[in-house]
């Protein structure tokens, strides 16, 4: 981790679940303090920042964004929230880390860049994925060419929620369905390993609230080349990803999104590697967003505008091709 003696003073908007396991790996950086916390319950964010030794609690996004000493704001609210509270950060000149996905379409997302610039602030999608040693590593192997070019990848994230149409994984007002919530994991793989695709194939089971339940996706490249993609909130599944080789194939185990670890298969031999990663694994992308922060650079060397846009232009595609409208 990089030291610097300037502290990082971190706001955080939503209190979630997700919000604790960044707030827990905030601890672990060395420049890092929880400045304020911010819900629309006092109660809440009382709790919350208490648990995580904030400074300052708060009843009101507005009230934060006006805390003089919070330096950059984690958004850790539901999809549909996610341009309005960058928006608002933003305004009032805050830099902003701001949860996957980005916006709710494309056009937000550029609205959200546009503000950014025209405030001369930081502004990064929290795709905490890209940041993590074992993706990483997966990243350079790709283009170290060791194993020669991806003739195929397959990815999938499935996990069986419990059916409540007022709960932001089915509530169609929250943004709700499979492929914003996780198939937006599989769908950046494919963006990071292999690029935009030429032609996109995809269709959906739907739920009575009228979110995709499940979602299966191809994505065809130049010499046939396919990235198999697949998102479900009605059934477990694997959750790795495969990439195939000209000269072997490495998979990425269960949880290939978080922490996770690889194996290697060339000339019939197989090697493991194991990434000994002791918290949640959020602390990564928080760390970048520190060196940026500290370089006075508005834009991440990593998770870029443009990444960010290509990748809410995909998922744009795919809920024009399944009929999914919010």
């Amino acid at each position: 981790m990089k030291t610097d003696s300037k502290e990082i003073n971190w706001g955080i908007i939503g209190c979630g679940k997700i919000a604790h396991k960044f707030a827990q790996d905030l601890r672990c950086l060395d420049n890092a303090k929880l400045q304020a916390v911010a819900s629309r319950s006092i109660e809440k964010s009382t709790a919350f920042g208490k648990e995580h030794n904030a400074s300052n609690y708060y009843d009101s996004y507005e009230s934060l964004c006006a805390d003089p000493l919070v330096d950059v704001i984690y958004i850790a609210t539901p999809h549909s929230f996610h341009f309005e509270h960058t928006m608002l950060c933003l305004d009032q000149g805050k830099a902003v880390l701001c949860e996957k996905p980005f916006a709710m379409n494309a056009n937000q997302v550029a609205q959200m860049i546009d503000l950014a610039k025209e405030k001369n602030v930081f502004l990064m999608e929290a795709m905490w994925t890209y940041f993590l040693p074992h993706y990483q590593y997966v990243l350079n192997l790709i283009q170290s060419k060791e194993l020669g070019e991806i003739t195929h990848l397959k990815a999938d994230f499935g996990y069986q929620f419990d059916f409540d149409p007022e709960s932001r994984v089915y509530n169609k007002r929250l943004g709700g369905g499979s492929l914003l919530d996780i198939g937006i994991y599989p769908v950046f793989a494919a963006l990071s390993m292999l690029g935009k695709p030429n032609v996109i194939e995809a269709n959906a089971t739907m739920s009575i609230t009228e979110v995709d339940e499940n979602c299966k996706v191809i994505f065809n490249y130049d010499n046939d080349v396919q990235a198999e993609l697949y998102s479900s909130i009605v059934e477990e599944t694997p959750t790795e990803a495969i990439i195939k080789f000209e000269k072997g194939t490495v998979k990425i185990h269960s949880g290939f999104q978080e922490p996770s670890s690889i194996t290697i298969y060339r000339n019939g031999t197989i090697e493991q590697k194991m990434f000994q990663v002791e918290t949640n694994g959020y602390n990564f992308e928080a760390s970048h967003v520190q060196e940026m922060l500290l370089g006075n650079l508005k834009e991440s060397s990593i998770m870029s505008f443009e990444t960010s846009l290509d990748l809410m232009n995909l998922l744009d595609s795919i809920r024009a091709k399944i009929g999914l409208e919010y």
